[in-house]
């Protein structure tokens, strides 16, 4: 049973196609008309008291099966009208009678009428009513989508919120397709219907006076008022459908049904309804009119204005009333309400709360991050945060952005954790043009420094864009220059946004593929605090922590020699070889500043271990010397468009890391064991024990 219920309507179908072949007796006939009615009428309500056309999605399929269930009763009806003698049940003869009256051009001019209201009117209105609603719907598909994904990246949704969202997207968009095209069922149907209606009136005549042998006016009477009837009969639900096609593609402005609507609209406009009235008075009083037709509707339509205006007054002084009334108590209230809330000293902690990342503009840069005025910023986040996290293997918190009165108009702010690291200034409506090593030329405007890399730049109009670029310089738009700025700053502060509830995180996404590994591991023998500062290091210095399960297995392996973060660190960094040499090796080559051998064995033996661990204690003449001749090679990487790398032996590489990222925050120091062998390694300079040049000069005067 709950199979052929699941079943019924394809088998309905089917039988509507068989209307088409079998015969019909004519009391089944009459039912299923009655029953096209009935159904007409029902769908006609339920578009008047809909509030979106989605609460009734599956109108455009309803649409075609009663186009289809009304002309299978057409093909029924017409083979009865020509086999019976103009005879296709009660029905349809009722129906016949009623709108000739015994005068069948009468009838015709009726039924005419009506079709062509279907047609012309209705049909044609609805179907350039969801052409148009399909093409804004489809054109503005993208745009809603960005509006959903901002709104999940600023945590204004959830994930499940964001996915519903994106789902009714997508339906809306299916269904005034799809109603599109089920306009044009409408259409077609309207002019069947007049095709059916002369194949009945002429198989008709052709059948009663030349087989029957009758006289033309007997035949014309018979079946004139069977096909009219027969017409009326489908095509007043088809009108309904039609009316109901055109109802469901206007509803989407509404608040509620079509009545509530109606009623509150009208209603509201009191005066409106009095102006009418006294229109009709005017007209009234005009010679050779009704007057009394008139006189009578503008005194209604007068006095319904007048109570209706009278009721809207009152409402409004008892909400002036009760407003005044409640305005001393909310005054009196509004002092110790907020302190009686903060003696709650639970209330007080919501006010330590820091985000993550935060970022705060100026007013002229609004039109960058607002999506109503056609900012881009938000989704250009978006799309980073899903690079990185490929990349990177870590996921970036949502960045919270707001605008502020306390900076410049053209400033932003760029904050981790609640304080300020990184500021810049951009013009809207400028290019930033970086300046090459050697120019073409020079071009006209306002000089600067790029906030990510301390490039030198100017900001350039518009039209100097192209003979900036011809020079030899970088052209940026202001939108790309911000953003690079926020990456590059997440980028290095990465670390920091690692927290202990993100690392259980990325546990319990491992555990989906490597369920064995993590229940071994973490947080028996690896704890999360061990293995949030070891991500940490990795992040500290652009490691990707993407292969976590590599990351886990090395840690239990070093743990039975050693619990120092550092020195895990380093074993960790051993086995993410691959990762390494990837990241930093372009081409299969890798160039490198390198140590002599004299200085790394200086910088070793200036290794000292005490109850603290290990650190670095280098003579300060010795420091001069390492940061001198590192920055005199530092400027051939911008040549190879590279990021600086110092390549030294695994036992010295963390301790020299963190004294040289005081100096050289973009350098990054990496040690033989971390490079495949596959890798060529070419020296861009050696850093010795021998002082430079330019020194020896100085010491030698």
């Amino acid at each position: 049973m709950q199979r052929l219920l699941n079943n019924a309507i394809s088998l309905f179908i089917v039988v509507i196609v068989l209307f088409l072949i079998l015969p019909l007796p004519t009391f089944l006939l009459d039912v299923l008309l009655v029953i096209n009615i009935a159904l007409s009428i029902t769908i006609l309500l339920i578009t008047m008291n809909i509030a979106e056309a989605l609460d009734f999605s599956i109108f455009p399929s309803l649409l075609l099966v009663t186009t289809l269930f009304r002309l299978g009763m057409n093909v029924s009806s017409t083979r009865l009208i020509l086999s019976n003698n103009g005879y296709a049940g009660d029905v349809i003869a009722a129906f016949g009678q009623l709108i000739t009256q015994g005068n069948i051009v009468i009838g015709f001019v009726i039924f005419f009428i009506i079709v062509m209201v279907q047609f012309i009117v209705i049909t044609k209105g609805a179907e350039r009513v969801a052409e148009v609603a399909a093409r804004f719907t489809l054109d503005a598909m993208p745009g809603k989508q960005m509006a959903v994904d901002a709104d999940l990246n600023t945590g204004i949704i959830t994930e499940q919120e964001a996915r519903q969202r994106r789902y009714k997207l997508q339906k809306e968009a299916d269904f005034y397709g799809a109603m599109d095209g089920a306009t044009k069922i409408v259409k077609g149907d309207a002019i069947m219907s007049l095709l059916i209606t002369l194949i009945n009136l002429l198989g008709g005549i052709l059948i009663g006076v030349v087989q029957g042998g009758s006289d033309i006016s007997t035949v014309l009477q018979i079946y004139s008022t069977a096909t009219i009837g027969d017409g009326l009969v489908s095509q007043l639900p088809a009108l309904m459908i039609s009316t109901a096609t055109g109802m469901i593609v206007t509803r989407s402005v509404s608040d509620g049904s079509l009545n509530t609507d109606l009623v509150a609209q009208f209603t509201a406009q009191p005066r409106a309804i009095m102006v009418a009235g006294a229109a009709l008075v005017f007209l009234a009083i005009m010679p050779n009119t009704p007057h009394l037709s008139l006189l009578i509707v503008a005194a209604i339509l007068m006095t319904t204005g007048y109570i209706l205006n009278r009721r809207m007054k009152q409402q409004q002084i008892e909400q002036e009333t009760a407003e005044e009334a409640a305005a001393p108590e909310s005054v009196e209230q509004a002092a110790p309400a907020e302190s009686d809330y903060y003696k709650d000293i639970s209330n007080v902690y919501s006010l330590l709360s820091v985000e993550p990342i935060e970022m705060e503009v100026g007013y002229s840069l609004i039109p960058l991050v607002d999506e109503t005025s056609g900012g881009k910023l938000i989704n250009r986040i978006v799309i980073f945060r899903r690079q990185y996290a490929q990349e990177m293997g870590f996921v970036i918190p949502t960045v919270r952005l707001h605008d502020s009165s306390l900076i410049g108009t053209n400033q932003y702010v760029i904050r981790i954790k609640g304080e300020e690291i990184a500021t810049g200034e951009i013009l809207v409506d400028y290019y930033l043009a970086l300046e090459p090593a050697n120019p073409l030329g020079e071009v006209d405007g306002i000089e600067t420094v790029e906030p990510a890399y301390g490039i030198p730049s100017r900001w350039i109009l518009p039209e100097n864009k192209e003979m900036a670029e011809i020079y030899g310089y970088t052209v940026i738009d202001p939108l790309s220059v911000m953003l690079t700025h926020l990456s590059e700053t997440i980028k290095r502060h990465a670390y920091e946004l690692l927290t202990r509830t993100e690392t259980i995180q990325l546990v319990e996404n491992l555990k989906k593929t490597s369920p064995e590994l993590v229940e071994e591991a973490c947080p028996a023998i690896v704890s999360y605090a061990l293995l949030e500062k070891v991500l940490r290091n990795l992040l500290l210095e652009g490691v990707p922590i993407r292969d976590l399960a590599t990351i886990l297995e090395t840690m239990v392996d070093s743990m039975t020699t050693t619990r120092d973060p550092d020195l895990i660190t380093e074993s960790v960094r051993n086995a993410l070889s691959r990762t390494i040499s990837r990241k930093f090796c372009e081409n299969g080559q890798l160039r490198a500043i390198t140590l002599d051998g004299e200085l790394e064995r200086k910088i070793v033996a200036a290794l000292i271990k005490n109850e603290h661990g290990i650190y670095l204690a280098l003579e300060p003449d010795l420091i001069q010397l390492l940061i001198t001749q590192i920055a005199e090679a530092m400027p051939k990487f911008s040549a190879l468009e590279q990021s600086p790398i110092l390549l030294t032996s695994q036992v010295i590489r963390i301790y020299l890391s963190r004294l040289l990222a005081q100096y050289f925050p973009n350098l990054y120091v990496l040690s033989f064991n971390e490079i495949v062998g596959t890798v060529q390694i070419q020296s861009v300079g050696n850093v010795s024990m021998k002082q430079p040049t330019s020194e020896r000069k100085v010491v030698g005067a």
